[in-house]
């Protein structure tokens, strides 16, 4: 919590939240799914690096332009369900309920979705630019393609170059 509070000092004055995410509960509550379900055993900053992914994806034109467009982003069968681990995040098309259940948990990612939220549209980006991540326990191929930015706890963080 210091760590986002002096963040948030540091924020150029007159910055604010883009109204239509912060002001969107629908949005927040994606972005906390991802974090809950991708980082919840991760540090505060290893969660933000987490959200920040999906909100550097959202202004890539290679994906879609919201954070729920970015998150449930996945093959469909020919019906429009997920095809079974054709997911960008995997947690969304694993077969499992995706419905939190520590929430304790969830309060936290609530939070920290909000927090990433405003961090990254000041200007503070901790994974610079990173539009992928993994965990350290995989070797992913298409991880050959990008560049290598950084591990924050046990996630290492990649971005496109071109």
């Amino acid at each position: 919590m210091k760590l986002i509070v002096l963040l948030l000092a540091l924020l150029p004055l007159g910055v604010q939240a883009q109204a239509d995410i912060m002001d969107n509960p629908k949005e927040v509550e994606c972005l906390a799914k991802n974090i809950y379900f991708e980082a919840r055993n991760q540090s505060h900053t290893g969660k933000i690096a987490v959200a920040q992914v999906v909100l550097n994806r959202m202004i890539d034109e290679r994906f879609p332009e919201s954070i729920c467009g970015v998150i449930y982003q996945a093959r469909l069968t020919s019906s429009g369900q997920p095809i079974r681990h054709k997911c960008h995040f995997s947690w969304f098309c694993d077969g499992l309920s995706d419905r939190p259940r520590d929430r304790a948990a969830w309060l936290d990612a609530i939070d920290v979705a909000r927090d990433s939220i405003l961090i990254w549209e000041g200007g503070f980006d901790i994974t610079d630019g990173s539009t992928h991540y993994h965990t350290t326990k995989v070797n992913p191929r298409w991880n050959r393609e990008l560049t290598y930015i950084n591990t924050i706890d046990d996630h290492m963080f990649w971005r496109w170059e071109g």
